[in-house]
């Protein structure tokens, strides 16, 4: 397997993509961050002082996935079409899994997208909480899907 990001010297690049055909690419990501029941309770209850800790955390997430080539050094800065975060809240294990799609029409993917849209908005979840609880986790940030270009669907565990 070769790496794309060096060029024959050796050094890293950015992967020309001018050749490629533009097409729908869409990528799925997640994050989970667990925490104590009674963190959980208080983000659902509205009881962290810093506000709405979910509604904050989904624009984070959004704006983390609009910026994701200003600090990941090789990704091409792209026109998302869509960014959607969700929550799904699994109290017997105390945690919030953030799913994150990213959508656009082009040359290349949207996986580091959805990627950093996933891990910032857990980001966000871990700073408006922390007060109340230090050691929350932050676990399992993964690709979980994603269409178009070469290499067409793939889905993680096919």
């Amino acid at each position: 397997m070769e790496f794309t990001h060096f060029n024959d010297a050796g050094y890293a690049r950015m992967v020309d993509v001018s050749a490629k055909t533009d097409t729908v690419r869409i990528a799925a990501a997640q994050a989970v961050v667990r925490m104590q029941p009674a963190t959980l309770a208080a983000i659902r209850s509205g009881g962290i002082k810093k506000g709405d800790v979910l509604g904050v955390a989904q624009v984070a997430g959004i704006m983390g996935a609009k910026q994701t080539a200003g600090v990941i050094p090789m990704c091409h800065p792209l026109m998302l079409s869509s960014v959607n975060i969700s929550f799904d809240i699994n109290e017997p294990a105390s945690s919030i899994t953030i799913n994150c799609e990213v959508k656009t029409t082009g040359k290349t993917g949207v996986e580091m997208e959805a990627i950093s849209g996933a891990g910032i908005a857990a980001m966000t979840i871990y700073d408006m909480s922390k007060a109340i609880d230090r050691w929350m986790e932050i676990t399992d940030i993964k690709l979980l899907e994603k269409s178009g270009g070469k290499s067409g669907h793939v889905k993680r565990g096919q």
